[in-house]
């Protein structure tokens, strides 16, 4: 296991969400800037597109289009180009914001439902995933998740997801119809799972608020990586040969989100390279 701690590679940001990787940019939704922004391994970075209804999760449908998640509208949308354009409405299906996203390779997009109003204090309800498919349908296809959070799908068709406020990583098997079942708990965290990302052994890496980053592998943890004292709230694999850990940070709480910028993008180096994105 090693023992390393990341490096600041660029400040500045609200709060950062959903980082994937593609085609040499780092791309991140900044929640308190309203916008979507990519970065370039340098450090160098671009706002791409503002979203309204606070942006969130990020993927690529199968043709390479960016799709963004919109929080508190219920919604997914395509970029393309300069504009938003409408990709599925998801508002009658659930009753509280959704938040970040996993798209498969037939551009199936997974997305998680909080429950409930996290960010106005509500009670805790449990959560749930949705499908879209790549024509926008829509159908809840797990429910009874205690606010599910990062997604990642393996090698072996399952999709991994966080289970932010019971402290566990569980996973499900996709079936043909992209239906969700078999669900299993991969590992106790003892901590808070955020963000989440894949290498290509299976590894995931796991974005663990103040307990920093951990890879979770044949269910243990078999690494850890800090942060420079902030919370990791995401992670992402990429850079020229993958093997760079990109890791969004945020000091402050939850009632500072969109407040004041308290976000960071962090990097260490790792020994196996990423999946691609997720």
């Amino acid at each position: 296991m090693s023992d390393q701690t990341t490096k600041l590679l660029a400040d500045g940001f609200h709060f950062l969400e959903g980082p994937r990787w593609r085609d040499g940019w780092l791309w991140m939704s900044d929640i308190g800037a309203g916008a979507v922004v990519r970065m370039r391994p340098d450090g160098l970075s671009e706002r791409v597109i503002d979203v309204p209804g606070v942006p969130s999760g990020l993927g690529f449908l199968p043709d390479g289009t960016p799709i963004v998640v919109s929080v508190n509208r219920r919604s997914l949308h395509r970029i393309v180009g300069d504009r938003l354009e409408p990709h599925a409405d998801l508002s009658e299906l659930v009753d509280s914001p959704i938040n970040d996203m996993v798209v498969d390779g037939r551009g199936r997009a997974y997305v998680g439902c909080m429950g409930y109003e996290f960010f106005q204090g509500a009670p805790s309800k449990p959560g749930s995933i949705l499908m879209v498919e790549l024509d926008g349908a829509a159908r809840v296809v797990a429910e009874d998740l205690s606010f599910p959070n990062g997604m990642v799908i393996t090698s072996e068709g399952r999709l991994a997801v966080g289970e932010s406020f019971a402290s566990r990583l569980t996973s499900f098997a996709i079936d043909e119809d992209g239906s969700l079942g078999d669900r299993r708990v991969e590992l106790d965290l003892g901590g808070t799972p955020d963000g989440i990302c894949l290498d290509v052994e299976d590894g995931i890496w796991i974005a663990l608020l103040e307990q920093g980053l951990a890879r979770v592998k044949d269910g243990r943890i078999v690494d850890r990586v800090a942060t420079r004292g902030a919370r990791a709230i995401a992670c992402q694999l990429g850079g020229d040969d993958g093997r760079t850990l990109f890791c969004l940070t945020f000091k402050g709480a939850v009632a500072d989100i969109g407040k004041v910028p308290g976000a960071s993008v962090e990097t260490a180096r790792v020994e196996t390279r990423g999946a691609g994105s997720p």
